[in-house]
């Protein structure tokens, strides 16, 4: 392992390893406003949500690396103390990246990235009518993290109105992260996004009370096959399945044929019965790959 202690790097290169390892982090496409009504739109990717009740996003637009200097946006919300903040989807995400332009104070971001400025019902910055998702926000605090370059300040938000585009719905109206498409941020130039073949669920254990990695078998929480990942889904069961249940799966053909093939070779058997529990836990089958491992020759 490389150790890194960041009080000896250049602002510049630390920030390049936080960010790089920081991620995908979801993007924050904020609209505000100045005292003179003159309308900023501008992403930031130091974003996120950090309550339900009451409903609170925090974005951060730091100071400038180079200069010192402070970002429009910033100096909007400690005027008007109000923000939309969108959600961008692939299909927005070039448009997104012209509105980081640092285009001279008063100059309008949505007129440079050609999207459709429309009112806000609580608040008095408009919002982007493309963006899947828009949150209107009154902002409760800015705190701010320090006075160097780089010093993040937090933009404390607290939601009052949220608009759904009922495409991103599915049949029971809940947000679908297909159709949602959302882009996140990486390190340098990189971007990342939803496809279908990049999603997977886990099941929380937070109805079930797991046994836990301690409590699986030596020779099967030490196995050359299974992954950190495989046994942390095995231990995530509240117990076994019961002697009966690993006897009457013994019968299985399937079991007596590698039993016949592996009698004189444990170490075989013990890798082809790690191997079909790997296959089965990777498909979502737990209770099979249990009754598969509890298996003796």
């Amino acid at each position: 392992m490389k150790t890194i202690y960041p009080k000896e790097l250049k602002t510049q290169d630390l920030q390049a390893i936080l960010q790089g390892a920081v991620a995908p982090r979801p993007i924050a496409f904020a609209s505000t406003v100045d005292k003179a009504g003159k309308v900023n739109l501008s992403p930031f990717s130091f974003f996120n949500l950090f309550s339900a009740n009451p409903p609170i996003l925090i974005f951060s637009p730091s100071r400038r690396v180079r200069d010192n200097s402070t970002k429009h946006t910033l100096e909007n919300v400690l005027e008007v103390p109000e923000v939309v903040i969108h959600i961008v989807g692939f299909e927005l995400v070039e448009q997104m990246s012209l509105a980081s332009t640092e285009y001279p104070k008063g100059v309008n971001e949505f007129e440079k990235a050609g999207l459709t400025a429309i009112s806000s019902e609580l608040v008095t910055p408009p919002r982007v009518k493309e963006a899947p998702v828009a949150f209107e926000c009154k902002v409760n605090e800015v705190k701010s993290l320090g006075e160097g370059g780089g010093a993040g300040n937090l933009v404390i938000c607290e939601v009052v109105r949220i608009h759904l585009d009922e495409r991103i719905l599915d049949s029971k109206g809940v947000i679908d992260p297909v159709k949602l498409d959302p882009v996140a941020r990486l390190g340098g130039n990189w971007y990342s996004k939803i496809t279908s073949d990049s999603l997977f669920q886990i099941p929380k254990p937070l109805t079930t009370l797991g046994i836990g990695i301690d409590q699986i078998p030596d020779e099967i929480r030490n196995s050359l096959v299974l992954t950190g990942n495989n046994l942390a889904r095995l231990a995530n069961v509240e117990q076994l399945p019961s002697a009966e249940e690993v006897q009457l799966f013994s019968k299985t053909e399937e079991v007596q044929d590698m039993k016949r093939r592996f009698r004189l070779d444990t170490e075989s058997w013990l890798d082809h019965l790690h191997r079909w529990a790997k296959e089965e836990l990777e498909s979502g089958n737990v209770e099979l790959a249990w009754k598969i491992l509890l298996q003796k020759i």
